[in-house]
Order: structure tokens, then C-alpha cells, then sequence
């Protein structure tokens, strides 16, 4: 039986309907934070809801969720704590906020307290060092904080209070902040009603003001250019300022035909799309049926396969481990008994060498 309910599974269908067909893959993100929503945490059960709805093998899901730290791997507690213990606000008392919770709560980085309400973790950043020292509890910020106001907003948790985060939105649980980051809104009556930006974060706002600082006037209806127009544009700028620089030709000298000085009578023919770089790379690697024709001409395009089903994956899995036995206790080649020994007396023989060599030596010098 599912550990996931209908509504669930529902919102997993409406999250694969964002994207493409042929690019499902890309709703992972958001179904990883549907299934923690459902459990607290990225169980075994939903890495396996994952790789189902969208056809992929658990290997696959799980490499994903492993690599991001906002999944979590074992169950959580209703808040998590993050205390910033990087540079800047370390300099500023983050670390002793840290220690401090730590042994008030009897937990360590990633534990939770036996009655399931905090998760403790200290984070490298937290992106907020005009705030410093921070800390979030469920990424929602408390700046500026010491060790007695932290050590009062986790027992305000634990008692059942929501305090108010210094920026943000009112403070919500886990779960409800995992509905929330897989795209769904908050349904919480006032729920986004709090919140604005802090004075640290407005302060070059204040100085611009006081001295009379402002960006250029922009007009917001003024068109913007597509790229092939800006690229034409930028093309005849730089041909005029070649123009202007190159010397007049001799009048002797005959005009020469492109197709004469490169040898070659084929037309120029622009590239058949105009994409950028990191586009063209990212298609290449995975390349579909609507992928632009590549610049190579005779290029066959791959078109994808239906997506595999979670039984081939498993099948494909197992026959995988059976074909790569795991490591044996036979030593590296090289260390065979025989080979030692010969080495051994090859290396005696030489220095039994270079000890005569040295004793003949030595009595031709006694001698003159």
C-alpha cells in the first residue's frame, strides 16, 4: 500500500503537466519537495513514487536528492533551525549561538529533539551577512540574533508558538514549507501578509538618496530588441568602424571574388539556428526530435525512446551487479612471493657491487 495520498498524487500530476512532454525529468525538483511535504523527509518510498511517475531508475532520483541539502534524508523535526557559522557571522557570534543551542537542546548538527519539533543544523551561508549573525528557522530569517534570543525562539517553537521571523512571511512548518517550494500556494489565511525588506538591506538605497544618486532615466515602453535584431545591429556598427579604420585600396589592384580567395564556389550559408552556447551544448547532450538541425550538415538527430519503465530499470539494475562481482582478496598484480624475491636479490647483488667497488678503492688510496 502507497504511503502517499490521492491529493498527492494529484499535485504530482499537476507538476509533470508544467513542463514538455519530452522534458518530464525537469519536475523532479518539485516532486521531491511534493513527497517531503508528505513525510517530513525524502524516504526510500519517495524516491520510488519519483522514478515512477516520471520513468527514471531510483539511481537517478536519488543522485538528486543527495546532492541538494534542502532534501532532507531521514525524518525532521516540524522547524529547521539553521544557525550561520561562516566567516562573517562567525566573526559576529555565530558559532556561540550555535554551541549554545546545542546544549540547550541536547542535540548536535542535523538531530532532532526526542519531541520531534527541531532539527538542528549550522549552516555554511546563509546569503545574509548585513544581517549577521542569522538565523532561519525553516529558511525564514531572524537576523541579528545572540544566544538568549535564540535559545527564546526555540522554546517559543517547542511550546507550540510561531514567532515572528524579522523578514519574510509568517513562520509555517516544514511540510507546509515543502508545498509551498514544490509550487503550490500558501492557502494559511494572511499567510504572505507579513514581511519587507530590513534597513541593513536598504542602506545603499539611503546613501543613493542622501547624495542625490539615481540610474539613467528608462523609458518602459521603449520596444526591446530580439537578439537577431541586436546582433545585426552590433554587425553593421563594427563593419563601419572597419571601414573607417582600413586604408584605401591601390587603384591597380584588381577586385578579387570571395569564392577566388578562399578557393571555394559554395554560398555562405548562415548556421540554422542562433542560439547561445550553453543552449546549443545542453541540446547537444540531450537532443530530441525538436532540436534544431546541427551546424555539422549530414548530422543524423537521435530521437528519445519511450521513457523506461521502473521493472526494465530495476532488471537492468540487478543484471549491472551481477556483471560486476564485487572486489576478491587476491593481491595486486606485481606482488607475487617470486617476483619479491628476485627483486630482492637483484638489489643485494648491487650493493654487494658498489661495496667492493668502494673497498678497491679504498686500498689504491692506502697504497699511494
Amino acid at each position: 500500500m502507497s504511503v502517499f495520498t490521492e491529493e498527492t498524487r494529484v499535485r504530482a500530476r499537476e507538476i509533470i503537466a508544467r513542463y514538455p512532454a519530452d522534458r518530464s525529468r525537469s519536475a523532479l525538483l518539485p516532486l521531491l519537495h511534493l513527497v517531503q511535504a508528505e513525510e517530513g523527509y525524502v524516504s526510500p518510498a519517495g524516491v520510488t513514487f519519483c522514478a515512477e511517475v516520471l520513468g527514471l531508475n531510483k539511481a537517478q532520483v536519488g543522485a538528486v536528492a543527495t546532492f541538494y541539502t534542502m532534501y532532507k534524508r531521514r525524518p525532521t523535526g516540524d522547524y529547521l533551525v539553521s544557525v550561520c557559522t561562516n566567516t562573517m557571522c562567525n566573526v559576529l557570534g555565530g558559532q556561540e549561538v550555535y554551541d549554545t543551542l546545542v546544549e540547550h537542546l541536547g542535540v548536535g548538527h542535523d538531530e532532532t529533539t526526542a519531541d520531534g519539533k527541531i532539527t538542528l543544523e549550522h549552516a555554511e551561508c546563509l546569503a545574509a551577512c548585513d544581517y549577521g549573525p542569522v538565523m532561519t528557522v525553516n529558511y525564514d530569517f531572524f537576523d541579528g540574533v545572540d544566544p538568549q534570543g535564540a535559545v527564546g525562539v526555540v522554546d517559543e517553537l517547542r511550546a507550540g508558538g510561531r514567532p515572528m521571523p524579522t523578514r519574510g512571511a509568517r513562520l509555517c512548518t516544514l511540510k507546509e514549507m515543502a508545498v509551498q517550494l514544490a509550487g503550490f500556494a500558501d492557502e494559511r489565511d494572511g499567510a504572505v501578509a507579513d514581511g519587507g525588506p530590513g534597513e541593513a538591506t536598504l542602506r545603499g538605497l539611503r546613501l543613493a538618496e542622501r547624495h542625490g544618486i539615481a540610474a539613467p532615466g528608462y523609458d518602459p515602453k521603449t520596444p526591446i530588441r530580439s537578439k537577431a535584431e541586436a546582433d545585426r545591429a552590433a554587425a553593421e556598427a563594427k563593419a563601419k568602424a572597419e571601414a573607417a579604420k582600413a586604408p584605401a585600396p591601390a587603384p591597380s589592384a584588381p577586385a578579387v571574388k570571395p569564392e577566388q580567395a578562399t578557393g571555394s564556389t559554395a554560398p555562405d550559408v548562415k548556421a540554422p539556428d542562433d542560439k547561445s552556447p550553453q543552449v546549443r551544448t545542453a541540446e547537444t547532450r540531450q537532443p530530441d526530435a525538436a532540436t534544431a538541425v546541427p551546424d555539422a550538415p549530414g548530422t543524423r538527430i537521435p530521437t528519445d525512446g519511450p521513457p523506461p519503465a521502473s521493472r526494465d530499470a530495476q532488471a537492468a539494475q540487478e543484471a549491472g551487479v551481477a556483471a560486476n562481482p564485487p572486489a576478491g582478496d587476491g593481491k595486486p598484480a606485481g606482488d607475487e612471493a617470486g617476483a619479491q624475491e628476485r627483486n630482492l636479490k637483484e638489489a643485494e647483488a648491487e650493493t654487494g657491487a658498489a661495496g667492493a667497488g668502494s673497498a678497491v678503492a679504498s686500498e689504491r688510496g692506502v697504497q699511494k
